[in-house]
């Protein structure tokens, strides 16, 4: 995987595999790398699906790997409520 590769797709894919991953879900190998792809080249800018997080955090538990929903969710910088209104 490279930087190229967005998350939070890139770290569910690296823990389980990519070929893993597409055979849960039931879509080829391609459609799990593109999920780690911007949406400007044809990706969903590191998103996985919905319709997947359960069958993805179901096959990581039966493989002794603990994925979680949050896991799925993409980074958030939560503004300072300390600040002042602008």
């Amino acid at each position: 995987m490279t930087k190229r590769h967005l998350e939070p797709a890139r770290s569910i894919i690296t823990k389980i595999g990519a070929d893993d991953v597409a055979q849960v879900c039931g879509v080829h190998v391609s459609r799990a790398y593109r999920w780690m792809y911007a949406k400007e080249k044809g990706g969903t800018g590191g998103l996985i699906p919905i319709e997947h997080i359960r069958p993805i955090i179901a096959a990581a538990a039966s493989r002794g790997i603990h994925l979680s929903a949050d896991d799925f969710l993409p980074a958030y910088d939560a503004p300072n409520k300390m600040e002042e209104p602008v």
